[in-house]
């Protein structure tokens, strides 16, 4: 599951790392590789950048599998593939080279069949470039975080676009995983607008579970936690349970939506 959209600052690494972690929390076996040269998701999960010596770069370029570059985190059932430094010059490097839409595929495809992981999320930079192309072949769904703030659906847009491009030349089998609504602010007029008109657009697509704006959420990355393990109690925290047992009942065909097109 590909966790992306391409304005930055809309909850997507916060949401990558606490979905991540509510999954684990249930019981399922997480695979988050963070795939932003920015390593924020590493940062999140209390990986310094001196120790991301190996990572997703690696991985890309065929130097190690998913399995040697994933570690295990401080959250049980829960596995990270750092991001290291060289991940950053990737863009350009894969420009020139065969199939490179398809290098984050190959590693995946790799895990079929003996797959410790029940879910394998990728965290993908904000921008629609190789790296998220790459996510968007190797995945079977796309999570889309959706800041609750003026101008936030007109991003949104492009990356449909962009989705259904990867749906017709590269992966038939890529879906809307949804859309779920993060920073919402019950004080701010936007929120509720930014809510409604999401709900219009996207109808069962977007999820019931909303992402408060929450000063919790916003501290935990500091200490290299989730907001999970850093104030369980806070509504951050606990709107992220919600999400991932939402999810969960969608995946057990409970409250999934009945169409499968993707709405445009």
């Amino acid at each position: 599951m590909a966790l992306a959209n391409q304005k930055g600052g809309v909850g997507k690494t916060t949401t990558a790392i606490n979905l991540a972690t509510a999954l684990a929390a249930n019981g399922e076996t997480v695979l988050l590789i963070d795939l932003d040269p920015q390593g924020n998701a590493s940062t999140g999960l209390g990986v310094l950048r001196e120790d991301r010596r190996i990572g997703t770069y690696q991985v890309i370029f065929g130097n190690l599998s998913l399995a040697e570059a994933a570690r295990a985190t401080a959250i049980p059932n829960l596995s990270l593939v750092p991001a290291e430094a060289d991940l950053g010059g990737a863009e350009v490097e894969l420009a020139g080279m065969p199939r490179r839409e398809f290098r984050l595929r190959e590693a995946v495809s790799a895990l079929h069949g003996n797959s410790p992981y029940r879910y394998v999320l990728i965290d993908c930079p904000p921008s629609l470039g190789l790296l998220t192309l790459n996510a968007l072949v190797a995945s079977d769904s796309v999570l889309v975080p959706l800041q609750c703030e003026f101008y936030a659906l007109e991003g949104v847009s492009s990356l449909v676009r962009t989705i259904e491009a990867v749906r017709r030349r590269f992966n038939p089998a890529l879906k809307l995983q949804g859309v779920v609504l993060t920073m919402f602010d019950k004080r701010n007029k936007f929120s509720d607008l930014v809510a409604t008109d999401a709900r219009t657009h996207f109808g069962e697509w977007v999820y019931d579970t909303v992402i408060p704006r929450n000063v919790r959420v916003s501290e935990a990355p500091s200490h290299g936690k989730p907001v999970l393990l850093y104030d369980f109690r806070s509504p951050g925290a606990q709107a992220y349970v919600q999400l991932a047992a939402e999810m969960l009942r969608r995946e057990r065909g409970v409250t999934r939506p009945t169409t499968t097109p993707l709405p445009t």
